[in-house]
């Protein structure tokens, strides 16, 4: 399994940057979905930007369905737990949604002490902070080590450009962003997602280290999955088999997710400020191989990576004949 390296450096010079398809509405543009919303539905188009730190620092070819299809099998999966927006597939980079309000508040499970990113988990308490939206941290833990328990670690909702912004539960109520009765159902659904992605994820002999889960209201005051579930966007992978000796060796976990696209920047000097670095094509194109291992990990199917020029495809998908371009 997998997608020949040769074939992922071709791809380098075609990935979706951006979309324009004014037949379906209008655009607006995420860090990584151009949404085209009309009629009560949501046409979403997962284009190959890769955002870090809360800043789009490139493109990573076959990304788009990559996360797309996990969405997809994800949303799939888990409609026992709690209902989803996903109405149809109709292209590997294409989801027709529900329209949905959505809640000013991002929902992050956590089970290990990691992460690289000012608003992570590692990051405030390798710098002396034993409380993190509004949880009491022992001392004496090590980096990447197993949490105590699950942590839900609420973040805001920034716009595309801005930061997201660390919150407890007892600050985005107190703010007016969601009643306390939405606040805990939310926090009981995403518990729920969150244990049965770990459940799965060691069957594949992966670890889930943490995800977030955005959600939204629809015209009937349901609460509702959105965007994103599980993937190497919104997720960590590490791999089961390996963890406890890259633990022992005081060595980063091996990942399946973004964070190896993090630490690149992150070694270079980048975090989030000023114009990031442009990524090499290597960095690229392992970027993408680790993207779609975890996807193949997670469904156990091989991964086809989708012919035809990508804008002629997702308009014969659609039904959309102009040639207008990606």
């Amino acid at each position: 399994m997998g997608v020949d390296r040769a074939l992922l450096l071709e791809r380098c010079e075609r990935t979706i940057e951006r979309t324009d398809f004014p037949e379906l509405g209008e655009r607006v543009e995420g860090k990584v979905r151009d949404s085209y919303v009309r009629e009560g539905r949501r046409v979403m188009v997962t284009t190959d930007r890769i955002s870090c730190f809360d800043v789009i620092v490139g493109t990573i070819p076959l990304k788009g369905q990559v996360l797309n299809q996990l969405s997809a099998f994800w949303f799939e999966r888990t409609r026992s737990i709690g209902p989803n927006h996903l109405l149809e597939v109709p292209d590997p980079n294409v989801s027709v949604v529900r329209q949905c309000r959505p809640l000013p508040v991002e929902f992050v499970f956590r089970a290990y002490l990691t992460g690289v990113t000012p608003t992570s988990i590692w990051y405030a308490y390798e710098r002396g902070k034993r409380l993190y939206c509004g949880h009491k941290l022992p001392d004496g833990l090590q980096k990447h080590e197993r949490l105590p328990e699950l942590l839900l670690t609420p973040t805001t909702k920034a716009e595309k450009g801005a930061h997201d912004e660390l919150i407890s539960r007892e600050e985005a109520i107190e703010r007016g962003m969601v009643s306390e009765e939405l606040f805990d159902r939310a926090a009981q659904l995403t518990r729920s997602l969150f244990e049965a992605g770990m459940r799965w994820a060691d069957r594949q002999g992966m670890i889930l280290v943490d995800t977030k889960y955005e959600l939204g209201l629809d015209s009937e005051g349901e609460l509702v999955v959105i965007d994103e579930i599980h993937t190497p966007d919104s997720s960590r992978y590490w791999y089961r088999d390996t963890y406890e000796r890259a633990l022992s060796e005081g060595r980063d976990p091996e990942a399946l997710d973004k964070e190896y696209v993090r630490r690149w920047l992150a070694s270079n000097g980048y975090t989030g400020d000023g114009e990031p670095p442009k990524l090499p094509d290597e960095i690229r194109c392992e970027a993408a191989a680790r993207y779609i291992e975890a996807y193949e990990r997670v469904t156990g199917l091989p991964f086809e990576p989708a012919d035809d020029d990508p804008s002629t495809r997702i308009r014969r998908s659609l039904g959309l004949f102009s040639s207008k371009s990606v």
